[in-house]
């Protein structure tokens, strides 16, 4: 596998870890942001999103990782 090939996937697999925390995410989100009857609970968006994005990023970057790490090298 050459380096773009190598660093595109890495790349892409990064993309695809966050669409996945996102999709997480989203998941009853509406029921999260109005916890309390009085006013929306905004930590949901400046807490949780950001979160859920790096670590859907990082789990798979870390997958992505070490399932290169387990390929036999030529």
């Amino acid at each position: 596998m050459g380096q773009r090939t190598e660093a595109a996937a890495g790349c892409v697999t990064a993309a695809l870890g966050a669409g996945a925390g996102l999709a997480v995410w989203s998941v009853d989100v509406r029921d999260r942001l109005w916890r309390f009857e009085a006013a929306p609970d905004w930590s949901v968006l400046y807490a949780e999103l950001p979160l859920a994005i790096l670590g859907g990023t990082a789990a798979a970057l870390g997958v992505w990782a070490l399932l290169r790490r387990l390929r036999p090298r030529r």
